[in-house]
């Protein structure tokens, strides 16, 4: 009726309960406190930029075409994983009790790292060696 396909948000819906339950592992773990950096919001971030650029690339470069691939791990698991809104909450709550410094600085840092993720996940995956 709408076209699409149910293996495809399957997908989707499999990638991401695996990224969300591992996000919400690592928050329970790492309970976030604003008065410090929110440690697994940004390791979740990270790993998360950096998984999207590999699997973007090896599966864009490298592997046979497949209509689930992309979104079991692209869409669903990075998708889980990751949290850009939670990332905004945190820091809120950083300038609301006057960490403006920490604040700032967990901004640029997921920033920086988070696309110097994506950009070593993609080297490395071009810079593999190609078996055939």
């Amino acid at each position: 009726m709408f076209g699409h396909d149910n293996r495809e948000l399957a997908a989707v819906f499999a990638g991401g309960a695996v990224g969300t339950l591992a996000r919400a592992g690592l928050a329970t773990w790492l309970a976030p406190n604003p008065d410090a950096w929110p440690w697994a919001t940004f390791i979740v971030n990270i790993v998360g930029a950096f998984l999207l650029g590999y699997f973007t690339t090896r599966l864009l470069e490298r592997l046979p075409l497949s209509s689930y691939r992309r979104p079991l791990l692209g869409t669903g698991l990075c998708g889980g994983l990751t949290t850009f809104s939670t990332m905004q909450v945190e820091t809120l709550r950083m300038l609301e009790h006057h960490h403006y410094g920490l604040a700032i600085s967990y901004v640029l840092v997921s920033v920086v790292f988070g696309y110097g993720a994506v950009y070593l996940a993609t080297a490395l995956v071009r810079r593999a060696r190609v078996h055939r």
